[in-house]
């Protein structure tokens, strides 16, 4: 009995943590309707707390970065119109090794989709001597930029890797994640598949 009750627990804490982000991404979907949480490691908190500097609800700001393997200027403004997945993260991140078989996986699953663009920024220090091996080695495939100087970082107040921002056809932030996290799971696709579904932006 006793088996059951933890497992059961268990199962009860991954729900609410769904449920939790599914709250916030569908929260902002709906023209004019605004938000006063963000998520912060799978807890709501209030906007402007010191947890999520960057909360749901606000206008994502922009920024110009090198990709790491064409050299080519990525900027978020051209991006309007498309559900970007910015995670902003650094090659001797733990838990950002931990979470990009995740994203690689949720990327799979996307990519057939022309309005998902995923980002990952890196904040490695040596750039792309540094980023560009690490990424072949591990076979991921969605797009890299080179932040060397922590622009979107500062930006975005980031507190630390990996951090995770939703961004919908609007521009606008509709979720914001602290820490590593599973993307791969089915209610995260379903999440940014209503996202991308919503063509009012």
């Amino acid at each position: 009995m006793e088996i059951r009750g933890k497992a059961l627990a268990t199962i009860g804490a991954v729900v609410a943590l769904g449920a939790i982000l599914l709250f916030a991404v569908f929260q902002m979907m709906s023209p004019g309707k605004s938000s006063n949480t963000g998520t912060s490691g799978g807890e709501t908190v209030e906007s402007g707390s010191s947890e999520a500097p960057v909360p749901a609800g606000d206008v994502a700001s922009d920024f110009k970065l090198e990709d790491a393997f064409t050299g080519q200027t990525v900027s978020l403004s051209s991006l309007k119109g498309k559900v970007v997945f910015l995670n902003v993260w650094a090659t001797w991140c733990g838990p950002c090794r931990e979470e990009m078989p995740s994203m690689e996986t949720l990327y799979d699953e996307l990519k057939g989709n022309k309005d998902f663009v995923m980002l990952a920024v890196s904040q490695d220090t040596k750039g792309k001597s540094a980023v560009v091996p690490y990424v072949e080695k591990n076979g991921y495939h969605f797009k890299i930029l080179l932040d060397p100087e922590n622009k979107v970082g500062d930006s975005y107040s980031v507190s630390g890797v990996p951090e995770t921002f939703i961004i919908d056809r609007r521009g606008r932030i509709v979720a914001h994640h602290m820490g590593a996290f599973d993307w791969s799971r089915p209610d995260v696709k379903e999440a940014l598949r209503q996202l991308l579904s919503d063509k009012s932006g």
